[in-house]
């Protein structure tokens, strides 16, 4: 018999095996959840809301069906957690926001929150997001701040930062997150856990984003397998979005198959700074480089080579002006008193948004095709791209940048991600040690667009060999008995 403390610390792929085999009932899980749930909103403020009831009610249809040996999908019964961006019907999508009213009808789900409820899955509750997404970090005027798992005096990261560290505490294996300038990957980072940015249009979005195709919907996750898994539901077609891609013809899970031994002769370009020269805190630099090795010691071809992107500045410019134009679109219905509501930031970007012309977007348009254009390229010669995640790790909570760092906006401390929002590649995080504090360090992962099953198998080589995974954060640690 299963021993029922440990539930919270299951994979997903582990929860429905022991289903299938009888060994313990979705509705015993979603009970040890909820109340891991209601621990870590103690712990952090990771909740928007915890949906007791629903989850519950969930949890117990899930059961009925594996009695019947009738499961719905490959996720029936299994918690998960859902970013306050996304549609879930019957709540209130206010995204982090208190201009956004709550009035309804909230009877819509978001596609990949569809796809979720036909496989079956236990719907926890909503996790926090700074305003719109719009920041590296989570906090909002409506929510407040969460915490890291780890040290909840520091960040969890974002804007998927609720997701983030509920995955991490053990509330629910499995979260939905956005991502639009690393928004799955920065908090994976900052939080020990895996997180997956897929081919932009892999995972339809509806309503679209403010910010265009800059953003994406992905896993966030224990390891690699439970994110292939999870991708295996969502990235179906649904035609609300009119940019998403054809569906695939084959499991991203089955991808996987095959273990360390598919790192033998893989092409990998190491880039310790992606050639930007942004000082890399030596802890980080030196977890990466690790790991890097032990990516050659299996058998990967592992080349040290910075690849030919645009210069720093100019793809940050280029960035601030789509990210800062979409702020600005999303806010602009609002009148003086709703403006007023709005995080002191967000209006900063929303002013400066407002005042791009259409010549500054285009021209901002042409540096991400050419920054696309010669990724492009580059992945003729090189499967796969690793770099560290972040050149830090955690630091204070409640603010968008380092205390004493003389930086203004989150993408200053963030070069690592946001290029690969504005080429639409696939980009994964995931953890390879933790630093003097015990704070978590992150591995990124990118790969040619439509390459997803690249990343995932790779990521997945890397924790059966032991290269990725951190040890749990105190908290989510059962006691022994």
């Amino acid at each position: 018999m299963t021993d029922l403390t440990a539930l919270t610390t299951f994979t997903a792929t582990q929860l429905t095996s022991a289903y299938a085999a009888g060994e313990v009932s979705p509705v015993a899980v979603a009970d040890a959840v909820l109340d891991r749930a209601d621990a870590v909103q103690r712990a952090v403020n990771a909740f928007v809301f915890v949906d007791r009831e629903g989850a519950l009610a969930d949890a117990r249809a899930a059961a009925e069906r594996w009695q019947r040996g009738a499961p719905a999908g490959p996720l029936d019964g299994v918690p998960v957690t859902v970013k306050d961006i996304l549609f879930q019907r019957g709540h209130p999508t206010l995204r982090g926001s208190a201009a956004v009213s709550t009035a309804g009808p909230w009877d819509e789900d978001a596609p990949a929150v569809a796809r979720l409820r036909e496989s079956g899955a236990v719907f926890v509750g909503k996790t926090t997001t700074p305003e719109f997404g719009w920041k590296g970090v989570t906090d909002s005027p409506v929510w407040g701040a969460t915490g890291n798992p780890y040290d909840p005096a520091r960040t969890a990261g974002g804007s998927s930062g609720g997701g983030a560290a509920a995955v991490a505490l053990g509330a629910g294996p499995l979260s939905l997150g956005t991502d639009g300038g690393g928004s799955v990957r920065i908090p994976a980072a900052f939080c020990g856990i895996f997180a997956l940015k897929p081919t932009y249009g892999r995972v339809p979005l509806y309503p679209a984003s403010a910010f265009g195709t800059l953003a994406h919907v992905g896993p966030m996750t224990r390891d690699a397998a439970d994110a292939a898994l999870l991708l295996d539901v969502i990235a179906r077609p649904d035609s609300r979005d009119w940019s998403a891609l054809d569906p695939v013809r084959h499991s991203y899970r089955n991808a996987l198959a095959g273990g360390a031994a598919r790192l033998r002769g893989l092409r990998v370009a190491y880039s310790p700074a992606l050639g930007f020269g942004v000082p890399v805190v030596p802890e980080v630099a030196a977890a990466v480089r690790r790991a890097v090795d032990r990516l050659a010691d299996l058998g990967a071809l592992v080349t040290e080579v910075d690849p030919p992107l645009p210069p720093l500045d100019q793809l940050r410019e280029a960035f601030h002006v789509l990210w800062f134009s979409g702020a600005a679109r999303v806010t602009e219905p609002f009148d003086a008193e709703r403006r007023a509501l709005l995080d002191p930031g967000l209006r900063e970007i929303c002013a400066a948004g407002a005042g791009y012309s259409a010549l500054d977007y285009l021209a901002a348009v042409d540096v991400r095709m050419a920054a696309g254009r010669l990724m492009g390229r580059f992945h003729e010669s090189y499967d796969l791209l690793v770099t560290p995640t972040l050149p830090i790790t955690a630091f204070e909570n409640g603010v968008e940048v380092p205390a004493g760092s003389g930086l203004t906006r989150w993408t200053e401390w963030t070069p690592f991600t946001y290029p690969f929002n504005m080429t639409q590649q696939p980009a994964a995080s995931l953890p390879c040690g933790v630093d003097g504090d015990g704070l978590p360090i992150g591995l990124q992962l990118v790969a040619a667009r439509h390459a997803d099953d690249t990343v995932l198998r790779a990521s997945h080589a890397l924790y059966e060999a032991g290269v990725a995974g951190v040890p749990l954060p105190p908290e989510a640690t059962p006691a022994e008995s």
